[in-house]
């Protein structure tokens, strides 16, 4: 069974038409890359419901009332306008704003795809969510590559994220499908201010056919909560 929020198709439609007007313009006012599109709609799905269907007909009956439909869409320029604003004073300093921004070509075959991996970091004196460091993931002594370039390798923990980090990493491709691998995977801080920190989190991994490339809630992997202690 499929469950689709319409609400996507309908506000990147909006995002895209709206992108696509500014860019014809001769002064273009704000970016116009494939990622801050992405943020952007990002941005107004977060702020409006999700409409949930799992049928042509329900379709239909969102496309019945005209009204609300006429009235739906202002309201989601409005928020696309403002998310414009937003993202164009916060854009990604780590990701590429023009066309290489596009998002990889997938590779097909069978891989072994890792799970999000997401955890948090406190400071061992005051028990207080850690910010300002940067957290590295490496895999045989090597940084890990991510899934794509939104998701950061070190990662830096900011204050509006209380302590957490999160990566992503680019799956390891296999010779067939349902072969079984362990990887052990290193979580490492090294920070002038505290004593370096070390962790490692292993895996038991079964190849699947395709490369993962969409987020899923069912393939977090929560590390255990980390202390750091300062010098």
């Amino acid at each position: 069974m499929r469950i689709h929020n319409i609400m996507e198709d309908i506000v990147l439609k909006v995002v895209n038409e709206i992108f696509d007007d500014e860019e014809a313009k001769k002064n273009i006012n704000f970016c116009t890359c494939h990622q801050c599109r992405l943020d952007t709609a990002c941005y107004v799905l977060n702020k409006i419901p999700p409409m949930y269907t799992v049928s042509g007909r329900g379709l239909a009956h969102v496309e019945a009332d005209y009204q609300e439909k006429v009235q739906r869409e202002a309201d989601i320029i409005a928020l696309v306008k403002e998310g414009i604003e937003h993202i164009s004073k916060t854009k990604r300093p780590h990701f590429p704003h023009n066309d290489e921004a596009e998002e990889e070509k997938i590779p097909e075959g069978p891989f072994f795809n890792f799970p999000q991996i997401v955890g948090r970091i406190y400071n061992s004196v005051n028990f207080e969510p850690i910010c300002g460091i940067n957290v590295s993931l490496f895999f045989d002594g090597k940084l890990m590559k991510m899934v794509n370039p939104n998701w950061q390798n070190p990662y830096e923990i900011v204050p509006n994220t209380t302590g957490v980090y999160s990566f992503w990493p680019y799956p390891v491709r296999a010779d067939a499908r349902g072969l079984k691998k362990k990887f052990e995977l290193e979580i490492a801080v090294d920070d002038p201010r505290y004593e370096p920190l070390r962790h490692f989190v292993e895996f038991e991994l079964e190849s699947e056919d395709g490369f993962l490339t969409y987020f899923t809630g069912e393939r977090i992997y929560n590390v255990k909560d980390l202390y750091i202690v300062p010098l």
